[in-house]
């Protein structure tokens, strides 16, 4: 793939680089999940890597900013947001909220998510109203932005938290759950994976995916948000979700 224009990237790299680099390094957290979404990645046993739309954006950085790359694959986002608080990565993609706000600092978002529901075939749900009633197991991804909307807006059941997505869709499978709840670009992937299941109309959420780095690096902060509007002015995402399966999303503006 092409680079961004190095010119552009000069700017502020020293500082950025002592908070970005503290190990030598760029050391960046991705999601792992049995199929790709505009955040979630996938593992390729072959190659022994990492692959997915948040990789692509990562090996861009790391390649202006001279530097090796290290990638790391989390359960959940929360996971992610855990180990970027306490330095253990240097920068991560997440999608944005108030809680994750106070824990790390985000820069520009590259897609905007939907959360909604995947339903079960036995559950008989057909709307979003079908999910909030007694007695319907609802599932989501633990310390995750969308399980706590899903939380706030459910008035008369609670989601069950699983750690990772492929307990969830193995819940739903197996007859343990009745609905799921996910950004809906994940749904597209792993709706293949659940026969019969359904992806409701409508949604309970709206955020932006977004990059992200600890609270107290400002010159790391600005420079990879400097990248981000880069990356998404010169084409540099949209390449990225295409090669991923995801031509028909739009680039957040």
């Amino acid at each position: 793939m092409t680079s961004l224009p190095d010119s552009k990237a000069a700017t502020g790299d020293t500082a950025a680089k002592r908070e970005l680099l503290s190990t030598g390094s760029l050391r960046v957290g991705v999601v792992a999940a049995p199929a790709p979404s505009v955040l979630f990645v996938t593992f390729d046993r072959e190659s022994g890597s990492y692959r997915g739309v948040t990789v692509d954006l990562a090996e861009h950085l790391a390649r202006q900013l001279g530097a090796p790359l290290t990638i790391e694959g989390f359960a959940n986002s929360g996971a992610c947001t855990e180990a970027l608080e306490s330095g253990r990565i240097d920068l991560s993609f997440m999608p944005v909220d108030g809680e994750r706000s106070q824990r790390v600092a985000f820069g520009p978002a590259y897609y905007i998510l939907e959360s909604t529901y995947l339903v079960s075939a036995a559950s008989g749900i057909s709307d979003l109203a079908g999910v909030d009633r007694a007695g319907v197991r609802v599932v989501g991804i633990a310390n995750t932005t969308t399980i706590r909307s899903a939380a706030r807006t459910l008035q008369r059941t609670v989601p069950a938290a699983l750690s990772t997505i492929a307990e969830a869709v193995n819940a739903i499978r197996d007859g343990e759950a009745d609905a799921l709840a996910l950004s809906r670009d994940a749904f597209r992937t792993l709706l293949p994976l659940l026969p019969g299941a359904r992806v409701l109309d409508g949604g309970f959420q709206s955020t932006g995916i977004a990059i992200a780095v600890g609270r107290d690096k400002p010159s790391a902060l600005a420079r990879v948000s400097q990248f981000m509007e880069e990356a998404k002015s010169l084409g540099l995402v949209r390449r990225a979700l295409d090669a991923t399966g995801f031509a028909d999303e739009p680039v957040a503006a």
